[in-house]
């Protein structure tokens, strides 16, 4: 036993053999990855304001997570456990087994990045908790449908096209539709939801075709909106077109070439009011 003592080095040999700290990537690294890989995200907000995407996604600058996102992340965990028992167990939660869920997933949530609620932790949990047996009671007659995938990541080669690396995760497919989540404020119209979604929804539809070999049956917006009384708001969009898929590769090709040249300017606008980086770009020059 004594030999054995023996042979483990002092704590001070242990830390003198670790491996030193890895030196992040430089600014020109890390957009040279952004160039190669993209998803709905990062080119939604490269097309909404270039100075947020460098905030963002260049200098990596951390913010508060807002309560909304929060209780939206929440709402989209409890959705992803309810459809994975779905799929991989053939069988519905109940309705305790979900609230379960949810509780877990704002606990969870919670410990990793704490919000400031102001007071308002235990209403916000209680909106988020009846907008998901909102879902289950208007959506019901859909939910024994077994899905055909559940927040499945999916990546398209595009470089055939001269284009980068497609990825992203698709919420929920099942009987060849794509099924996006959402929280809002307001109750959503479709052909705003279309415009401004399209981004978004012509992504999926391209890594579904990579994915399937086939296309989509048509893409549906789940909408989970905060209203006195919970509302549940379905948009039903047709496959993407020919037309759509040519923008979106423009738009890529637009998001490249800004990266290439830098071209990290703002876009002054109504959605300042709500971005997180308001100060940050006040202060740019």
């Amino acid at each position: 036993m004594n030999s054995l003592l023996a042979a483990i080095p002092p704590r001070e040999k242990i830390q003198s053999i670790e491996k030193p700290e890895t030196k992040p990537p430089s600014e020109a690294e890390t957009i040279a990855g952004l160039q190669k890989i993209v998803s709905s995200s990062r080119l939604g907000t490269f097309l909404q304001c270039r100075l947020k995407f460098y905030y963002r996604y260049v200098a990596q600058i951390k913010k508060a997570k807002t309560a909304a996102l929060f209780l939206g992340n929440a709402v989209h965990e409890t959705l992803k456990a309810w459809n994975k028992t779905r799929w991989k167990e053939n069988r519905l939660l109940s309705l305790k087994e979900l609230h379960d869920e949810f509780s877990r997933a704002w606990e969870e949530q919670s410990k990793e990045e704490p919000v400031n609620w102001e007071g308002e932790e235990e209403a916000e949990k209680l909106t988020g908790w009846r907008l998901l047996e909102t879902y289950m009671r208007q959506y019901g007659l859909y939910l024994a449908i077994k899905p055909e995938a559940v927040e499945v990541p999916i990546e398209a080669d595009l470089g055939n096209h001269g284009l980068p690396k497609l990825v992203g995760v698709l919420d929920l497919v099942q009987q060849r539709r794509v099924v996006d989540y959402k929280t809002s404020g307001t109750t959503p119209k479709e052909e705003q939801s279309a415009h401004t979604h399209e981004v978004q929804t012509c992504t999926y539809a391209v890594l579904y075709r990579e994915a399937n070999g086939q296309r989509e049956l048509g893409i549906e917006l789940h909408s989970l909106v905060k209203l006195k009384n919970p509302k549940l708001s379905i948009i039903e969009l047709p496959p993407m077109s020919d037309s759509q898929e040519t923008r979106l590769f423009h738009l890529m090709e637009a998001y490249v070439e800004g990266l290439e040249r830098k071209d990290f300017v703002p876009s002054p606008g109504f959605g300042c009011m709500s971005c997180e980086f308001f100060d940050n770009c006040r202060r740019w020059s």
